[in-house]
């Protein structure tokens, strides 16, 4: 949109900032001709693939950038509704106008991180990833020898290629010659991520021991006091979630995915479950760190809130109360590394 101008441009470029800059330059000095005083370049896009690096590379360059949170905007509820870059142009252009005038409920803005911020998430991301690879292939190598009749192998130590060279069948026989071949080069591909993994462990240690006042290493070293949080539960928590600039309680809860989709329409009420409108693998970790919790700090005042509301000891009860313990233990985690409010009841670790 310009000032002063009755068309309302539009321009399909090439993906180069080079371009879209030179653009907006262009439009900007069009509406000075039409007499307009220009203080201020507003642009906006849909989060997705690329990241943030455009917004950092136009707001360096004096342009105000937003991100859009892709399923913040409206759209039509047709079951074929039309979908053209066209009509998402202009969906989109009347959505930021809404938010630019400060009315609310048009569209919501992604927070954009730097770039220190985002190569902090990379290490526990990579390893969430090897970790996967290594199941992957565990279960493949497994699965190989099962169908030779082989249970009792063990890929994991470092003498499994000896000792794979040695395997007989049950007949007696030998491995043959393409499922050994094929399950060395597995073994080899397993030291090669194990290796890896290790790698990625040993350096956050050293960043940790190196800067230990920094900020999110604060954070981390005083999360793992906890009795029950590990190194690398404390480390994806922080780096995700935890020293990220938070409004308040709900908007942690919100982040996290652990906030219900209420369903109310007159009469009716009903929940549909967690809304899993925020961060996958902190709402992952927390599920799972709520159920180590119950078992290292039973005396903990959120501890006895669960078992006290999980009595009747049914299965829905407790899948449903676990839920809400993560969505608590998530909101006082938060406070406790970034106001130092204490968790009641809770055992630390002696500090370092």
């Amino acid at each position: 949109m310009l000032p002063g101008i009755e068309r309302q441009p539009r321009k399909k470029l090439e993906p180069s900032p080079e371009r879209l800059l030179a653009v907006l330059h262009r439009w900007r000095d069009e509406a000075v001709r039409a007499g307009r005083t220009i203080t201020r370049i507003a642009v906006a896009f849909e989060a997705g693939r690329d990241g943030f690096w455009l917004a950092r590379w136009l707001e360096a360059r004096g342009v105000e950038a937003h991100v859009i949170h892709p399923s913040s905007v409206a759209v039509s509820r047709e079951h074929r509704r039309a979908k053209t870059d066209r009509l998402d142009t202009e969906l989109l252009k009347r959505g930021f106008s809404g938010w630019l005038r400060g009315e609310r409920g048009h569209c919501s803005m992604v927070r954009v991180p730097t770039l220190a911020e985002e190569d902090a998430k990379l290490p526990n991301r990579e390893r969430e990833c090897l970790v996967g690879e290594r199941t992957r292939i565990i279960n493949r190598i497994k699965a190989t020898l099962a169908r030779l009749g082989i249970r009792n192998f063990k890929p994991t130590p470092r003498q499994a290629a000896e000792r794979l060279a040695t395997l007989h069948t049950p007949e007696g026989m030998p491995l043959p010659p393409n499922a050994l071949a094929e399950l060395q080069r597995d073994l080899a591909r397993l030291g090669l991520v194990i290796g890896q993994i290790r790698e990625i462990e040993k350096a956050r240690q050293k960043r940790l021991e190196q800067e230990p006042q920094t900020k999110p290493h604060a954070m981390v070293r005083r999360l793992a006091r906890v009795v029950g949080i590990g190194i690398e539960t404390a480390d994806m928590l922080v780096n995700e979630v935890l020293s990220r600039p938070m409004r308040d309680r709900r908007a942690v809860a919100r982040y996290a995915g652990l906030t219900g989709a209420p369903d109310e329409s007159g009469a009716r009420r009903r929940e549909q479950g967690l809304a899993r409108a925020g961060n996958a693998r902190v709402r992952r970790g927390m599920i799972q760190l709520a159920w180590r919790f119950l078992r290292f700090q039973k005396q903990s005042t959120l501890a006895l809130w669960y078992r006290a509301r999980t009595a009747d000891s049914r299965i829905g009860t407790r899948k449903t109360m676990i839920v809400a313990l993560a969505r608590k233990l998530v909101i006082a985690l938060w406070r406790f590394v970034t106001t130092g409010e204490p968790l009641e009841g809770v055992a630390l670790r002696p500090a370092a």
